[in-house]
């Protein structure tokens, strides 16, 4: 389960990003009660805050988590790395972008040491 916890962590910390990316605080700003829900009113704008925060919650909640039985250097360096390939994945499917081979290469050489912390990482610690 510390593996998916920590997946999920990462996955919710890509998405965090993209809210991040998105958020406008001078479109806050606007909020009226008039135009709260409507389409193009408010709710484009509340999306990625809506986003901000319950992907930040669940980022932490699930990392967290994973804490309790990983050590903290490998749950952090697989987390981050975990991250940047979740990035790069929606980079490519959502957005289309390109990737060249060095990026390939690269991003395989962290998927291969993600691999080798799950070998090698300490035995799943019990807490009550």
């Amino acid at each position: 389960m510390r593996w998916l916890f920590l997946f999920i962590a990462s996955l919710f910390e890509a998405l965090w990003t993209y809210s991040v990316k998105y958020l406008s605080v001078a479109g806050l700003k606007t909020i009226r009660f008039d135009n709260f829900y409507r389409m193009d009113g408010t709710l484009p704008v509340l999306l990625p805050l809506v986003g901000y925060i319950l992907f930040g919650v669940g980022n932490i909640f699930f990392f967290s988590m994973s804490l309790k039985s990983l050590t903290n250097a490998t749950a952090y360096s697989v987390w981050t790395a975990m991250t940047i390939i979740v990035l790069k994945l929606i980079e490519l499917l959502y957005f289309k972008q390109k990737i060249s081979i060095a990026e390939f290469g690269f991003i395989m050489m962290i998927v291969v040491g993600i691999i080798g912390l799950k070998f090698v990482a300490a035995p799943e610690k019990v807490t009550p």
